[in-house]
Formats: structure tokens, C-alpha cells, sequence
């Protein structure tokens, strides 16, 4: 079954936000394994804020001696496995990295943000030449501007898409987005006497669910071709 990791060297990229948009959209239809691999916790502290939407289950990595066992298992139960992994290199990130369908790399707006992105994409590409496989990744903006951009931003989105592989959906600053790290499940169950925007929030998440499954299938044909 497909792994997706999500990988930043730089923290605040929106990982976490956009692994939890992505689970719960794909879990509307199917089961889902959400591996924690980031010690800072996000991921499994979103999931004790509230009763966790049917189809996902949420796993808090136990190492780098665990990971692909742990991958391994949830492969074996899940439809989809995705892995918020954190934000460094370390052995752990590369073991996850080398089993993966996919590799999300979430980015800013801003220079240091592309810059960062950059980095990760080299490092993924050095993992797929030590596994002698090609591991396909993905860059997707995240925290854009829903508006419109600025120059600066219009600059640095249109360098990076000329440069590699971009979705062309992005998850842009939405409040419902945020107040998920701050009500647990998903978008769906939101109040929305309390949050805005939800309606909008969703349609942007099925955008993205929907480009990452265009980009699973796209992946698994090469590979059988």
C-alpha cells in the first residue's frame, strides 16, 4: 500500500498541518495509518483533542529501530500510510524517506522557505541514489496567501515550479486549517459557529487529495512500464 512522508529540514513548513488535511480527506474513503516520527509530537497530540474521524488510526514512532517495522505493519492494515517525519536528517528520516511511495516537501512563500525546500529535494535524491531507486517527491505550498501575491511571492513560486516537480494546488492560511491543531479531528468536524471558512477549507483539501492520488497513480504506472 502507497507510503507518503512528509519532509522539511526547516520546522513551521506546515508538515503536520498538511499531513492531518491529507489523512482525513483520503480517510473519507478508506482507512488510514498516520505514523508520528517527529518528536515534537504534533501529530499525536492532534489526535488526543478529540475522537479521531473513522479510518484513521495514529501510531507515535517508537525510533529509528522501530520505523520500518512500523511502516511495515501499517502497510499490512491501511490503505494509505503517511508519515510526518521531523524536521532534520537523521537515520530515522532516511529510513522512512526510503520507503516511501512519495515524499510531500511542504514550503513557504519566501526565499528561505524555497531555499530550504531545495535542500530536502538534494537530500531525498541522495537517498534514492544509496537505494538505487528513484523516490519521487513533490513540492506543495503551503501557508500561501489565498489573495493575491505579492511580486516577491509570484517570484519565488514560479522559480521553484520551473525548477522540479509542484503541485499545483496549495494550501493557503485558512483559519479552519489552523484551528485543527487547536480542536483535533478533521475539517468536517469543525463547529462552524466557531471557525470560518470551513466550506472553503475543505474544497482546498480535496483539491489536494485528489492531486496527490493524480500523482500515486502517475508514480505506479512508470513503475510498471
Amino acid at each position: 500500500m502507497p507510503v507518503i512522508s512528509f519532509a522539511s529540514s526547516k520546522g513551521g513548513a506546515g508538515k503536520t498541518t498538511s499531513a492531518i488535511i491529507l489523512a482525513t480527506e483520503l480517510a473519507q474513503g478508506t482507512d488510514i495509518v498516520l505514523i508520528d516520527a517527529d518528536p515534537a509530537g504534533r501529530l499525536t497530540r492532534w489526535s488526543t483533542l478529540a475522537p479521531l474521524p473513522p479510518g484513521i488510526e495514529v501510531v507515535t514512532s517508537q525510533g529509528e529501530r522501530s520505523i520500518q517495522d512500523e511502516i511495515s505493519a501499517a502497510r499490512a492494515r491501511a490503505t494509505f500510510v503517511l508519515i510526518d517525519l521531523e524536521g532534520s536528517a537523521s537515520r530515522l528520516t532516511s529510513f522512512a524517506v526510503s520507503e516511501s511511495d512519495l515524499v510531500i516537501v511542504p514550503t513557504g512563500d519566501e526565499q528561505q522557505d524555497a531555499d530550504e525546500a531545495i535542500e530536502t529535494l538534494a537530500q531525498i535524491a541522495m537517498e534514492g541514489r544509496a537505494r538505487r531507486r528513484d523516490i519521487p517527491a513533490a513540492v506543495l505550498f503551503a501557508r500561501t496567501n489565498a489573495a493575491v501575491k505579492s511580486k516577491l511571492e509570484k517570484h519565488i513560486n514560479s522559480q521553484l515550479r520551473g525548477a522540479t516537480r509542484v503541485f499545483e494546488t496549495e494550501l493557503h492560511r485558512r483559519t479552519a486549517f489552523s484551528s485543527l491543531h487547536n480542536m483535533g479531528g478533521g475539517l468536517r468536524q469543525l463547529d462552524p459557529s466557531e471557525v470560518n471558512g470551513i466550506d472553503k477549507a475543505i474544497a482546498n483539501a480535496q483539491a489536494f487529495a485528489s492531486e496527490a492520488i493524480d500523482m500515486l497513480e502517475e508514480v505506479h504506472h512508470a513503475q510498471v512500464a
